[in-house]
């Protein structure tokens, strides 16, 4: 796991007035980040993996198209983006893992959010 982050005012208004707005339990949560996340991330785009993850294929400094987001009951613990895998629905790796590469700014502005989000130690 990343050390926390230095606060970010900026990231921490849009997250609390954004994308958690109104949001009183761990389901609500997820579901505001989910929701969020679905709405801005512009699929497909390039990540590189920034992080080990046991429970991922992927290694750091790999590269790797991230195609759509993971279904919604995959996504209730921690977001979880799908990659080209052997099998044509893809693989589900988490998106804590992952860095944009190339992608629209809004793509790049939602994955940091989320980065942020894990790095400051924050859970739903």
């Amino acid at each position: 796991m990343a050390k926390k982050s230095e606060k970010d005012e900026e990231r921490e208004y849009r997250i609390s007035n954004e994308i958690i707005v109104d949001a009183y339990d761990d389901e609500e949560r997820a579901a505001g980040w989910y929701y969020y996340l679905e709405e801005t991330l512009h699929f497909p785009f390039l990540t590189t993996c920034i992080a080990y993850r046991a429970i991922s294929p992927l290694r750091v400094k790999d590269e790797v198209e991230a195609i759509d987001l993971a279904p919604y009951e995959e996504c209730e613990h921690e977001i979880f983006v799908m990659m080209r895998w052997d099998r044509e629905e893809g693989l589900g790796v988490p998106l804590s893992q992952l860095k944009v590469v190339h992608g629209d700014e809004d793509t790049r502005q939602a994955v940091e959010d989320w980065n942020y989000w894990i790095r400051q130690g924050y859970r739903y």
